[in-house]
C-alpha cells in the first residue's frame, strides 16, 4: 500500500479540506487501522459499538448470572451460560439476552433429558474446578449428601433464575 499523498479531492471536498488533508498525511506513515477506516468510510463507526451484538448479549448474560447465579467457582453458572451462549435461541434473539436466558431456563426444564445433561456437565465442571471425582447421580439410587449439583437442586435453581428475571430483578 502506498502513502496517496497525491490522490485527487474527494467530490464533495474543497481544494482548501484537500491541501490540508495532503499535508496531513505527508508526515505519517500509513497503518492498517487507518487503511480499513478509510475503507469504511466516514463515520462508520458514529454511534455504533465495534462490540458485536451477539457478543454484547452474551456478556450482558454473563454479568446477570454472576450478580444472581455464580460464584468464583460456580459450576453451574459456567455450565449454564455456555448452553445459552451455543443455543439457537440467542442466535434468534440476542437483542433480548435475559428473556432468551428464561427461555433457555424453561426449555431445561421442559426436558429431563437436557436436565440431565445440564447436572452432569455441571459436575463435570465442578470435577474439574475442584480436582476432584465428580459425584454423578444415578437412577434409583439417593443423591451422594456432598452432590453439588443433583437434578433436584439445579431444578430449584433453574426455578429461582426465572422467578427473578420475571420481576426485572437486575
Amino acid at each position: 500500500m502506498s502513502n496517496n499523498s497525491n490522490k485527487p479531492p474527494a467530490e464533495n471536498q474543497s481544494p482548501a479540506d484537500a491541501d490540508l488533508e495532503r499535508d496531513v498525511r505527508k508526515g505519517r506513515k500509513f497503518s492498517l487501522a487507518e487503511a480499513i477506516g478509510r475503507l469504511a468510510g466516514p463515520g462508520a463507526m458514529k454511534g455504533v459499538s465495534p462490540i458485536a451484538r451477539k457478543q454484547q448479549a452474551e456478556v450482558e448474560i454473563e454479568t446477570w448470572l454472576r450478580q444472581h447465579l455464580m460464584t468464583a467457582e460456580d459450576a453451574l453458572g459456567v455450565v449454564l451460560l455456555r448452553h445459552v451462549k451455543e443455543s439457537e435461541l440467542l442466535l434468534n434473539n440476542y437483542d433480548q439476552p435475559l428473556i432468551v436466558l428464561a427461555a433457555c431456563c424453561q426449555q431445561i426444564l421442559a426436558s429431563d433429558e437436557l436436565l440431565k445433561r445440564l447436572v452432569r456437565a455441571a459436575d463435570i465442571e465442578w470435577g474439574r474446578v475442584f480436582g476432584q471425582q465428580p459425584y454423578f447421580e444415578v437412577e434409583g439410587t439417593p443423591s451422594q449428601p456432598d452432590d453439588p449439583y443433583t437434578l433436584e437442586s439445579v431444578r430449584m435453581a433453574l426455578c429461582r433464575l426465572i422467578e427473578q428475571l420475571a420481576k426485572g430483578e437486575g
